[in-house]
């Protein structure tokens, strides 16, 4: 991809942000970045800096801590709408009503409530940017899924604006129009390129949802994309806190384990347990993670597969 300037020349737009009470960034950002190394993003335990395609254009956020408050700046033509999304983007729109009585009833999440009572939920307002993660960690470990997310947006995409060396996110029309041999060395087989390049088709549609629900009714419309990838997209985009992950490996069993004390769970298990939380049931999901509970492992991991080398 061509390679275009990074700095942008004109004063960029800034916003000051307050947080709440015992504001946990580092917590609340996470979701945010691909662990280890995110070509998109980079968090240095003081600032965010975080590329995007918005509406209006490719911008850069730049968060920074400023005693307690946040101070939000813009970079590229973008920068207007990221700046005047930088605050739910920190989690600072997520809207907590009716939790800590849905935590009472139950010793163990309000324990956990109380001690993460920092942590907010960010919401992007981005899809397509949740989509490209969710359908790549589909039935494979994160290594690999992190790996093909870096070569993909190195590789099929270009420089952001700033004064800081990111890259933007791919371009849908890009990924929809990319052969699928590209991907393989990238480690993606067919069946998760395909699942991928559908959505990249309507991702100008996907955009335009109005709310979670209708972004999810569309999103599980698309052949390859089921209520899991569904779930990882609203959460992040949205900032859903009642998106639970139906189908994946480890959640049900976390569940199980936690609320009911059994070492497996199956998803209808895993819902009957939650649904004394309805409204709140995924941040319940974060919250038993954030606490480091999991139930009891047998048998082997999944294993490290190369697509690339098939």
């Amino acid at each position: 991809m061509g390679k275009g300037p990074r700095r942008c020349h004109s004063v960029p737009v800034t916003r000051r942000l307050e947080t709440p009470e015992r504001y946990h960034f580092g917590t609340s950002i996470r979701p945010l970045l691909v662990p280890k190394f995110d070509p998109c993003a980079r968090f240095t335990g003081d600032d965010l800096w975080l590329a995007a395609r918005t509406p209006d254009g490719p911008a850069t956020l730049h968060l920074a801590r400023a005693g307690t408050d946040l101070v939000a700046t813009g970079y590229g033509p973008g920068e207007q709408w990221i700046v005047d999304r930088a605050d739910a983007i920190a989690g600072l729109r997520d809207d907590l009503t009716g939790f800590a009585d849905l935590a009472a009833a139950n010793p163990l999440i309000k324990r956990l409530a109380r001690t993460f009572a920092g942590v907010r939920m960010p919401a992007t307002g981005l899809v397509f940017r949740s989509v490209l993660r969710a359908v790549l960690e589909q039935k494979v470990t994160g290594k690999e899924a992190h790996r093909a997310y870096r070569l993909i947006c190195s590789k099929l995409s270009e420089p952001a604006p700033g004064p800081v060396e990111l890259m933007l996110p791919p371009d849908p029309e890009v990924i929809a129009a990319t052969p699928y041999w590209v991907f393989h060395p990238f480690g993606v087989e067919q069946r998760r390129t395909q699942a991928l390049q559908r959505a990249a088709v309507v991702a100008a549609r996907l955009e335009r949802c109005a709310d979670s629900a209708e972004a999810t009714k569309q999103l599980t419309a698309l052949p390859g994309i089921g209520p899991w990838t569904a779930a990882e997209v609203v959460r992040v985009a949205y900032g859903d806190p009642d998106a639970v992950s139906v189908g994946d490996f480890h959640i049900p069993n976390t569940v199980a384990w936690a609320l009911a004390g059994e070492a497996r769970g199956t998803d209808a298990r895993m819902l009957e347990l939650l649904e004394p939380f309805r409204g709140h049931r995924g941040r319940v999901c974060d919250l038993l993670a954030y606490g480091g509970l999991g139930a009891p492992k047998f048998g082997p991991r999944m294993p490290i597969r190369s697509f690339a080398r098939f």
